[in-house]
């Protein structure tokens, strides 16, 4: 798949645990500005293989 998107900034980062879901934080600066988020990594089935 080849995704091509314009924009201003790019961050990578590694999601973190957060309750039931998980959080990436950004800079104070973006909040309330809109943001994509692309999955890099293959997810696994199995989440105790990571």
């Amino acid at each position: 798949m080849e995704i091509k998107i314009n924009g201003f900034q790019i961050l990578e980062k590694t999601v973190k645990n957060s309750g039931n879901s998980g959080r990436v934080y950004v800079p104070v600066d973006w909040v309330g500005k809109r943001v994509k988020i692309i999955l890099l990594d293959p997810v696994t089935s199995d989440p105790t293989t990571e």
